[in-house]
């Protein structure tokens, strides 16, 4: 029954994707403590599933979907950056350079069964000047964004190329979400 799907989820993006699905969902935000070290496909995997256990164990009876998002670096998480320094650093590090963006994927059906799983998507950015990395950090869009950039926003124009799901880099693997909501019993157009 679509109207008994959750998106355990405050990011707009997500939100945004889900809407092109066409299945009627509500929007709960988590409230779940996030781990933020250990090998990436773990890491977003659990705190994934900790996202959605949380909202599930509120309204048990729902599908419940939950996501996390990183982006990855030569062993180092870049998660959403602290400051702007850190934010620079961080697309310092991205320019002219590959990186891969992990999202764990966390549905919950009806009866409490977890399906857990993990896309990952590989990108490389063009080089970046030193002065377009720091009037792409005085935009703002970088300060609430896994590894300081969007790539539906102006971000998107120093990525390129991607490897894998477009989506995925956004926050929410449309594919894969669709597969593990179809097998939770949630039909989209």
């Amino acid at each position: 029954m679509a109207e008994s799907l959750i998106l355990a989820s405050s990011s707009p993006r997500r939100r945004e994707l889900m809407g092109y699905t066409g299945i009627p969902f509500e929007v709960i935000t988590a409230d779940a403590e996030e781990l933020k070290t250990g090998e990436p496909d773990k890491l977003v995997m659990e705190n994934a599933r900790r996202k959605a256990k949380a909202v599930w164990d509120k309204h048990p009876g729902r599908v419940v979907l939950g996501a996390d998002t990183i982006v990855y670096q030569h062993g180092k998480v870049l998660g959403k950056p602290r400051d702007e320094k850190e934010a620079a650093q961080m697309l310092h590090d991205l320019s002219g350079a590959w990186h891969a963006v992990y999202t764990g994927v966390c549905v919950i059906r009806p009866d409490g069964e977890e399906d857990v799983r993990v896309d990952i998507s590989k990108v490389q950015f063009v080089p970046l000047e030193d002065e377009v990395i720091q009037a792409y950090v005085k935009t703002k869009e970088p300060m609430d964004k896994a590894g300081a950039y969007a790539l539906q926003g102006i971000g998107g124009m120093y990525v390129q190329r991607i490897e894998g799901s477009y989506s995925n880099v956004i926050g929410l693997p449309m594919a894969l979400a669709r597969d593990m909501l179809r097998q939770a019993g949630i039909q989209n157009l």
